[in-house]
């Protein structure tokens, strides 16, 4: 009873950190912040009993939309602010949308994203795909995504897939069986990036959005479908809620993963040790310690753990250090493709490489020295 009861107020603690993200509207706002269109594909149903337009309840076809997020000038890197209730939003501050668009079909959002996607180079047209994670709003995971896009400095076409979380601290169990049945909408909205025009598709899954990311490439393997798995550029997992039986399963009904592949990991990762301990484990994909658990995978290991304040669970898009770092990264795939001399000029840090995964803890100290400039 005691371990209960340890394990549920720790639930509730990671979660309660901040106000809960929720979309406010201001169009006079991208007059002051910076804006970051985030295009959208969802499988969560409206509410009519709360109003919500995206709930945390299931939707079996995906809808789509477009946010224009205005990020505000008085911030730090990886900080998220949310507008009070009970008085007016501040632009300076805080997170806001100057512009929200609804699309009645899909041909409609694929429209706009190819008008998008069309202000790039042809030849490298791209798209990053955001798939959030466990206890999640609608408006975090959208938010979330703008910030990392302005933060990190991505070129590419926001997308964001926003699966049913209901977004409660202790709805591991529900978020978990939603992540199932949103596999099919991811893979839908994979589908009509690459038809609006995408040359690469980067899977960008943060915790429990990890395993769904790879039950839809699973899919798309099975499907043998060229055309969509060459198109996928790159796949980060950050932080990844899953199984490292389970992954290394679906890594190989894959079969040739897309390359880079990369899993931040953190042994500091507090949400993952809860994870392992709810399903009776010594740990998830997003927590070893041991490159040598997926040796036998192609795959790139980051360990952050040097970074990690707090819970832990997304070193990569809260730590200033580690925000720095990767928007250095500018050409991942020149970062991976060397030896291990050029692999430690971008990606600072301890490289060891045991058969075919190679794994990078990483080092703050190179932050400070100057040498990502």
């Amino acid at each position: 009873m005691q371990r209960t009861v340890a394990i549920l107020f720790l639930c509730v603690t990671l979660a309660a950190c901040t106000p809960r993200g929720a979309i406010v509207i201001m169009p006079d706002s991208a007059k002051i912040g910076v804006t970051e269109p985030v295009y959208i594909g969802t499988t969560r149903a409206a509410d009519p009993e709360t109003g919500e337009l995206f709930s945390g309840k299931r939707n079996q076809s995906t809808r789509f939309a477009r946010l224009d997020v205005t990020i505000p000038p008085e911030r730090e890197p990886g900080e998220i602010k949310w507008p009070r209730k009970n008085r007016p939003p501040d632009p300076g501050t805080e997170f806001l949308t100057s512009r929200e668009v609804l699309y009645r079909n899909a041909p409609a959002f694929r429209a706009d994203l190819a008008d998008a996607l069309g202000r790039q180079r042809r030849g490298r047209r791209e798209a990053i795909v955001f798939v959030h994670g466990f206890n999640n709003t609608f408006a975090e995971g959208a938010y979330r995504l703008a910030q990392l896009g302005h933060d990190i400095g991505i070129d590419g076409a926001l997308i964001h897939y926003s699966w049913p979380s209901i977004a409660h601290p202790l709805g591991y169990a529900y978020d978990r069986d939603s992540a199932l049945f949103a596999r099919d909408g991811l893979e839908h909205l994979i589908h009509e990036v690459i038809a609006a025009g995408a040359d690469r598709v980067i899977l960008v899954a943060h915790s429990m959005g990890s395993a769904l990311t790879m039950e839809a490439l699973r899919q798309i393997a099975i499907e043998d479908d060229h055309k969509r798995l060459d198109r996928i550029a790159a796949v980060v997992l950050m932080s990844p809620d899953l199984d490292v039986d389970v992954f290394r399963a679906q890594a190989l009904r894959i079969g040739e993963l897309p390359q880079p592949f990369l899993i931040f990991t953190s042994r500091k990762d507090r949400a993952l040790a809860l994870s392992a301990r709810l399903t009776g484990q010594r740990n998830r994909l997003g927590n070893v310690a041991d490159v040598t658990e997926v040796a036998d995978l192609n795959v790139t290991l980051l360990d952050t753990t040097a970074f990690s304040t707090g819970a832990g669970h997304f070193d990569a898009g809260n730590s200033r250090a580690l925000i720095s770092i990767l928007g250095s990264m500018r050409d991942v795939d020149a970062a991976l493709a060397g030896d291990q001399t050029g692999r430690t000029g971008l990606l600072p840090g301890a490289v060891l490489t045991v058969q075919s995964a190679t794994g990078v803890v990483l080092s703050p100290v190179a932050t400070l020295s100057g040498a990502m400039n």
